[in-house]
């Protein structure tokens, strides 16, 4: 084992890998380090910058519960405004001289002899760690097209999650393949410069309007001098979104009717941008609405009115070296060709993003493959013990990423405090404790509307390769923060070293 030991050591530097670090301060621990793979805290918001990155929530639901911010400037916040505050918190909370910049973690294997994860990193160098909090987020590994030719093209290729913001796009003809969230962001930025647009698009998306203001200096300020007013303001906006989604998503066999209503919305917003009735039938999806995550804008689908902007619906064949051939045979020459193809998102090899071995040295990859896509209370799984992954399969509850991650990270605190307080150096959940959760889970997915027949063909990342919403936590966030905070200490096996 190597001499460079801890109690823990955290992966990743994020949103997710800074509230650990917080919760583990507030448990009294200063002996951990965070190993982030670039040169900079933020994960998700420092790597994402492509034009019109924002939050897809209201700011004010985007933060965390003990460090909120009075003075959000918009109420959807842009993506460097959602930097900052990170930036902030990190600051506030003394996280960075914790953290090893440009450290990527290539390997992790559990030592059962020493009860230590032996962490190895890229350049060769190896950890030692009690507990491990692997931090990986949902956001941070690019999920690259299988086209023919794609490594071919000639001119300039960007992946929105690596945006180049030195080359200009002014003038340009560009191709953007993907409409998902972040096309529905980008396209309405770019389609403004560009000499010509063409949009691939395989799976159409649900869009509503987005109600986004600056948050007038007035508001601000009552914001910052009444605390309770900014927390009432919170609780209200989280609770609309958190009984739309429990109502209509989680619990859809209940009350389908919900859904059906929020979709006509839809509908109604595509008829009032789009009067091409041929074109609203190619951008309307054919599945029913919140299958996959719908996306909210006052111009995406308006953008396809423009006379420099065309969407395309055939399948692609393949990338020439200066163009994008259809299976119709036609050619389409550009100049910039842009990547909206999203993420590796909670995929099996993906989670954490490098061998990972247990008990036994059994990889959680092949453990999967086995034993279905599944993680006790979304974070630890049996046979890997003092490991916790955030985020992990059952950990999406119905809205705001940095709620899930308050409950999460407080589970690992709970747990590694508990061993600590009884002189134990191993913590592992019980085989017999994660299968009665998933049980539970998979039992709740029947109720959710990603189970629906009218989800077919939506193409969703909410299903994993079972078919199943393994993702998905079918309860509400209040739920998992009272199970983060009540969950049973003893489903967990102690052992001293």
């Amino acid at each position: 084992m190597a001499d460079d030991v801890h109690e823990v050591v955290i992966v990743g530097a994020g949103f997710a890998g800074i509230c650990a670090a917080i919760r583990l301060k507030d448990a009294g621990i200063e002996d951990f380090v965070m190993l982030e793979r670039a040169d900079d805290i933020g994960g998700t918001w420092r790597d994402n910058r492509y034009p019109g990155v924002a939050v897809d929530i209201p700011s004010v639901t985007y933060q965390f519960s003990f460090a909120q911010k009075s003075d959000w400037r918009r109420v959807f916040a842009r993506g460097a405004e959602v930097k900052d505050y990170v930036d902030d918190v990190a600051d506030r909370y003394g996280i960075r001289g914790h953290v090893r910049f440009n450290t990527e973690v290539v390997d992790a294997e559990f030592d059962e002899d020493a009860h230590r994860w032996r962490v190895t990193t890229a350049d060769g160098r190896t950890l030692g760690a009690r507990f491990l909090i692997s931090a990986h987020g949902v956001f941070s590994k690019a999920k690259q097209p299988d086209i023919e030719g794609v490594e071919d093209f000639a001119g300039k290729t960007i992946h929105t999650l690596h945006w180049d913001h030195d080359h200009d796009l002014t003038g340009e003809r560009v191709a953007v393949i993907g409409t998902g969230a972040t096309s529905v962001q980008l396209v309405p930025e770019i389609a403004k410069r560009v000499e010509r647009l063409d949009v691939y698009q395989r799976t159409p998306i649900w869009v509503v309007p987005r109600p986004d203001v600056r948050v007038p200096p007035a508001v601000r300020r009552l914001f910052g001098a009444l605390p309770p007013v900014r927390w009432a303001a919170r609780t209200a906006v989280s609770a609309g979104i958190e009984i739309a989604m429990l109502l209509g998503v989680t619990n859809h066999t209940r009350l389908p009717f919900l859904v059906k209503g929020i979709r006509r919305l839809a509908e109604r917003h595509l008829e009032r941008q789009v009067p091409d009735p041929e074109l609203r039938r190619r951008l309307r999806p054919q599945y029913e609405f919140g299958c996959k995550r719908p996306a909210l804008s006052n111009d995406y689908w308006r953008s396809f009115t423009r006379d420099n902007v065309d969407l395309v619906t055939e399948k692609i064949q393949r990338i020439l070296p200066h163009g994008i051939e259809t299976v119709d045979g036609e050619v389409r020459e550009i100049d910039t060709l842009i990547l909206a193809t999203g993420f590796q998102f909670l995929e099996y090899d993906s989670v954490p993003g490098y061998p990972l071995r247990g008990e036994g040295g059994v990889d959680l990859r092949d453990w999967w493959v086995e034993n279905h896509y599944q993680a006790y209370e979304g974070i630890s799984v049996t046979g890997f013990p003092n490991l916790f992954l955030i985020p992990a399969p059952h950990f999406a509850t119905s809205w705001s990423w940095l709620v899930m991650v308050e409950s999460q990270t407080r589970h690992a605190q709970r747990v590694i405090s508990h061993a600590r307080r009884n002189g134990a150096s191993y913590a592992g959940v019980r085989p017999d404790a994660q299968r009665r959760f998933y049980r539970a889970m998979d039992t709740g997915h029947e109720k959710t509307l990603f189970l629906d027949p009218s989800c077919a063909g939506s193409n969703s990342y909410y299903l994993d390769r079972d078919g199943r919403p393994s993702i998905v936590r079918p309860q509400s966030s209040v739920t998992a923060r009272w199970r983060a905070n009540r969950f049973p200490l003893d489903d967990y096996e102690l052992r001293a070293g």
